[in-house]
This record gives C-alpha cells, structure tokens and sequence, in this order.
C-alpha cells in the first residue's frame, strides 16, 4: 500500500469518526443547540458589552458625549446556522420532498446564501430535489487527460487521486477541446460536477432535446442538511442508474467537502437549481464564514 492510500484510509476513518460524531452530538443535544444558534447574535453582543464594562474603571460606565460604540464582531460559520434553519423543515427520512416542503426550503437557502434557489426552473424540475448521492470518479476533461495530468496540485494528487478516473466521457462528452484551450471554467466544471438523474425527470421522453440541452452545464446548490455544507456544482453527467439505490453523484470534490465521503457513506442531500442567467454565480464550496 503506498502513501496516497495510506494517507485516504486515514483520513476516510478520520471523517467516518466525524460524522457519526456530529450525529449523535445532534441526537441527544439538537434541542439545545437550535436554542444556543437562536440566541447566539444576542449572546455575542452581550458578551462582548460585559467584556467592555468588566475591563472599565467603574468611572467610565458611560461614554463620552460623541462617541461611536464599535460592536465587536465574532466569526461564526454560517454551516451552523444553515443547518439549524433546516432541522425543523427537512424529514429524516430521504424521500421525495412535497411542494410545501420545497417551497419552505428553497426560501430557507435563498435566504441563508443569497442567490435565487428553485425546485423548478424554465417549466423543468428534476424527479426529486432530495436524495442519497453517492460518490463519481474524475471525468475526462479533454482528449488524453489522464490521473497524471489531472491535479495542479500534490495535495490534491494525494487527496483524490484514489477515486480514479472514470472509463467513460461525462454525459456531455469533453470538458473542453484540447489541454492547451482548456479554461478554468472548464476546469470547475470536472471538479464540481454532480450526476443527476435527467432521465426520469417529468418530461424529459417527450422533450427529450430541449431537455438535453437544459440541463448541459446547468448549476445547482447541493446541501448536506445535517451539517449545513453547501456548494454550486454544475450537472456533468447523467445517472446514477436506478438499480443503485441512489439519485445523484457527487465529484470526488464535492463529496468530500459536503462529508458525504464515498458510496459506503452515502447520505441525504438537498439539490435545487440556481437561478443565475447571467452566469454570475461561481461554482465550487460557499464561504461559510460569517461575522455576528
């Protein structure tokens, strides 16, 4: 066994051991921390008002005429907040979700990230918006694209080498013409790819181009509700299929950052469409910093 799959069996132990950790941690105390994430912005600001009175003379309780009270801002990752909001709103059981709850939990992850989030966009929806993903391999970005070329990085070589690379082209053949007109659009595109079953979506036997051609490169906002990651990732391909037990795949990248590590583990996730005509929206993970 080499370095790289020592160091992948390492660190799939090591997020196992998380996960099931943060679970149980929710199980027993999920009340308490849904009052604790309500009541934390007034906390912050109490604590920081205490922290200023505690560390004045009794004489300088109060400003003076003129001055501006600075409130200190605190660092919180919004993943806290985001999963907090959705405790109440996503069932515990992974099963298509009704149009009540679409509706309440799209206006939640409008909200909570500031981009537009639909369960149905241009009169198209997919079969379900929630749903056990499994892990993909690396797809092909451009003819000859191989493991030994796919990785700017050594970590990212050590990280992600171990899924491999898929047989096959992605569902819209290659990412780009060649390694030299390769962007790094094009580059986001492979790395932050989801698989989603078009197939089955309603519609899509009898309108079977303009469906295609919908769901090409088409971004959506995939969430995993029990940790409140989010990510932009774009539909890269089709599948999985129906006898896997599963409704969409995840890149190596994206399953790792939403800790949904590999088939093994497969978990529920939320996936609606972004509603982004101008192609504004950047794909890859969603800054989870957030200041109180």
């Amino acid at each position: 066994m080499d370095n790289s799959q020592v160091y992948k069996k390492l660190r799939d132990k090591w997020i196992t051991r998380h996960i099931e950790s943060q679970k149980s941690l929710f199980e027993k105390h999920g009340a308490t921390i849904n009052n604790f994430v309500n009541n934390t912005r007034n906390f912050a600001v109490g604590s920081a008002s205490a922290l200023m009175l505690l560390s004045s003379p009794a004489t300088n309780f109060l400003p003076p005429p003129h001055t501006i009270v600075h409130e200190a801002k605190i660092p919180v990752e919004k993943s806290v907040f985001v999963a907090s909001d959705l405790s109440s709103l996503v069932p515990d059981e992974v099963r298509e979700l009704t149009p009540s709850e679409e509706s309440s939990i799209s206006g939640v992850l409008t909200r909570d990230f500031g981009i537009k989030v639909v369960p149905e966009l241009n009169g198209i929806r997919l079969n379900r918006t929630y749903g056990l993903i499994g892990a993909e391999q690396h797809l092909m970005r451009y003819p000859g694209d191989t493991m030994d070329s796919h990785f700017d990085k050594v970590s990212d070589d050590l990280e992600y080498r171990g899924s491999g690379m898929a047989p096959g082209l992605g569902g819209w053949g290659y990412f780009a013409k060649s390694k030299e007109e390769m962007t790094q659009k094009d580059a986001d595109r492979e790395k932050y790819y989801i698989a989603v079953q078009s197939f089955l979506a309603p519609g899509f036997a009898e309108n079977t181009r303009e469906y295609i051609s919908f769901f090409k490169f088409r971004k959506m906002l995939v969430v995993n509700p029990d940790n409140g990651h989010a990510i932009v990732a774009d539909i890269g391909d089709a599948g999985p299929g129906i006898h896997t037990g599963k409704h969409l795949g995840g890149s190596p990248e994206v399953m790792r950052y939403l800790e949904r590590v590999d088939g093994a583990q497969k978990g529920g996730v939320l996936y609606f469409f972004i509603d982004d005509p101008k192609d504004e929206i950047p794909l890859g993970p969603i800054e989870t910093k957030q200041e109180i």
